[in-house]
């Protein structure tokens, strides 16, 4: 057998902590060498300890002082965004790989099943949003059937998921999401909504999705929906339609019209999606964080070699 990639987390918290957790219960090429944190009471940092991998309180620094660095060929970033660009900086010296769980989006976006096979050379790739990580893949799904005008996209996420950097960042989270939609999604333009549900119990994360394209046959949309569901669900379970996706035909007399464009003609595709996490650490209704350690995930292990 091809022996495991050694990797390492920077980030203890909630994402680096269910990342460790999804590596040690699904990775299938690669092997968690080190969890690295700043503060040496942190839980991350404990149960890391109780599994057997190396907890290093000292940041990157310490990381890059201990005797495993040397065998370590790929770093995910569960920090910040401005934490990761001294981070890059210093990996990229050393000839480590980035997967990026952080807005600052120096790399490529990658959405594994639209645009991973082109990244695997990658030295750093950014992870987009939760919202992008959902959304994007039926954008994508639309527009390899009929070229999409406009993308509009509404997350929804429980309250209780949205730890203090989704809410300081919320502007970059709605721009980053809606630029996905374009660039690897294949919209003419995208726009991107984030809603944070206060329901108890919370909620898991639910996704819309609009599509406008060009006319098309509406039974090839639909079917290239449910592909690409099932190609998601492959690395996140939790991830399935809500109902039946809704193609619609918009003619000249409707008054349509997409906006900062004008009037519209095509096609409408409604889809509705449900994230329910693994709960691997994570709770199961924290859908929005648990498809991004799942994403990360499938792509490190495309960068390695592996296919998700």
């Amino acid at each position: 057998m091809t022996r495991p990639v050694k990797a390492a987390i920077l980030g203890s918290g909630n994402i680096g902590t269910d990342l460790m957790r999804k590596i040690q219960r699904i990775g299938r090429r690669l092997e968690i060498a080190a969890l690295v944190g700043i503060d040496p009471a942190s839980e991350g940092l404990g149960l890391a300890r109780q599994a057997g991998v190396e907890a290093i309180a000292d940041g990157l620094d310490g990381l890059m002082a201990s005797s495993r660095f040397a065998d370590i060929e790929i770093v995910f970033d569960a920090t910040s965004a401005g934490a990761h660009r001294r981070h890059d900086e210093l990996l990229r010296a050393c000839g480590r790989r980035i997967v990026d769980l952080t807005p600052a989006a120096l790399g490529p976006f990658c959405v594994p099943v639209v645009n991973g096979e082109e990244h695997r050379a990658a030295a750093n790739v950014n992870m987009v949003t939760c919202g992008g990580q959902a959304t994007t893949p039926i954008v994508a799904a639309v527009s390899r059937v009929a070229q999409v005008a406009y993308a509009e996209i509404v997350a929804s996420i429980a309250s209780r998921s949205a730890g203090p950097g989704t809410r300081a960042n919320i502007d970059e989270f709605t721009q980053t999401t809606a630029r996905a939609l374009e660039v690897v999604g294949g919209a003419a333009r995208g726009k991107a909504i984030i809603v944070l549900n206060p329901a108890e119990p919370p909620l898991v994360m639910r996704d819309t999705v609009y599509c406008l394209s060009a006319a098309a046959d509406p039974e090839a949309i639909r079917r290239s929906v449910r592909e690409m569901v099932d190609q998601v669900a492959a690395y996140v379970p939790g991830y399935r339609l809500k109902q039946q996706v809704l193609v619609e035909p918009i003619g000249a007399n409707s008054g349509f019209v997409i906006p900062g464009v004008g009037p519209f003609i095509g096609m409408k595709t409604s889809v509705f999606l449900e994230v329910e996490g693994a709960g691997d650490y994570l709770p199961k209704y924290a859908g929005n964080l648990d498809i991004m350690t799942s994403a990360a995930l499938a792509t490190a292990e495309r960068m390695v070699g592996g296919a998700a």
